[in-house]
């Protein structure tokens, strides 16, 4: 298996969380009444509740689902070299930070953290230097099968046992999952008592990643989410700037979804647009964030759950 040596025996069955056993070339999980077994692709578990996820294990062992990554075609890889030349619309200069502040949080209580990467299929903005850091174990587990993906796992039924995890990362994956909320439970189960979560989620932009997106959050919104976690940080990333580019780019593309217009929208476009996104520099403030692009929570794992009063409170409008 893909999975770092240390974190196999925290794998837990992701139908009734009972440790799973190796048993020749699958995964099996010990509980007698249950005994669901688990296939292995290319080495990594395919570790589904089927019952419960909009996807199953068949979908990965037969090739059925959409979301396994293939070898890229001619046209795929032209597009991919010809997106290198093309400016960005996004912009989120927080999130090195904030992982900065997320690796110091986890140090002070783990000099060997084990991080759950939720959504990992690919490196999000920041992550970079955090995931080159030796004094950090990473499990990295998604939907889709590519080289960084250690389990196929579905956030909603997370296949690892209570308190498994120093930290956990979910940037941009909640607005993808039907319900955040048992996604977010889980987190906090999954870990240990001083465990922190660092998650980035939408709020002023555009669906993507066709139907398989289901929802945006206020920072407000983003902070009821995690109240069982005590916050460090939260606030906005990604400004109305870029809110306002990628407005324009989606409304431009609803004219038509011709061939000929979709490159025009995604390779001439951003020359005339990007630099709106700048504009976030300037706009750096409490007041953005009921515009923002997107937010962040950084918190601990608590006992207690914030009050909806104290949410509310936290707005900017009651600090003027």
């Amino acid at each position: 298996m893909r999975l770092p040596g240390c974190a196999v025996p925290s794998l837990a069955c992701p139908y009734d969380r009972a440790r799973l056993e190796t048993s020749g070339n699958v995964l099996v999980c010990s509980n007698p009444q249950c005994r669901q077994q688990f296939p292995l692709v290319d080495g990594v578990p395919i570790l589904i509740n089927s019952d419960q996820s909009l996807f199953s294990v068949e979908d990965f062992t037969c090739g059925r689902t959409t979301t396994v990554q293939t070898h890229p075609s001619w046209k795929q890889k032209l597009w991919r070299d010809v997106y290198r030349f093309v400016p960005s619309l996004s912009h989120n200069p927080k999130a090195s930070k904030n992982y900065h502040q997320f690796r110091d949080v986890i140090l002070q209580h783990a000099s060997r953290p084990v991080i759950l990467v939720v959504g990992a299929g690919e490196l999000g903005d920041g992550m970079e230097e955090i995931v080159k850091d030796t004094r950090f174990i990473f499990v990295e587990c998604d939907v889709y099968l590519n080289e960084r993906v250690h389990a196929i796992a579905d956030g909603h039924n997370l296949p690892f046992l209570d308190g498994s995890f120093d930290g956990v990362i979910c940037q941009a994956v909640l607005e993808h999952v039907v319900d955040p909320q048992r996604c977010v439970d889980e987190i906090h189960r999954v870990l240990k008592p001083h465990g922190v979560v660092y998650a980035e989620i939408p709020f002023m932009q555009q669906v993507h990643m066709q139907g398989y997106d289901f929802t945006r959050f206020t920072l407000s919104g983003c902070r009821r989410l995690f109240r069982n976690f005590s916050e460090i940080g939260a606030g906005s990333l990604g400004g109305p700037g870029m809110a306002l580019a990628w407005s324009i780019s989606y409304f431009v593309g609803s004219f038509s979804k011709s061939e000929v217009w979709s490159i025009f929208r995604v390779a001439v476009l951003p020359f005339f647009i990007f630099w709106i996104k700048y504009f976030d520099r300037f706009l750096d403030n409490p007041e953005a964030s009921d515009a923002a692009s997107a937010t962040y929570f950084l918190g601990s794992r608590s006992e207690t759950h914030t009050l909806d009063r104290e949410i509310l409170h936290k707005h900017w409008s009651y600090h003027r």
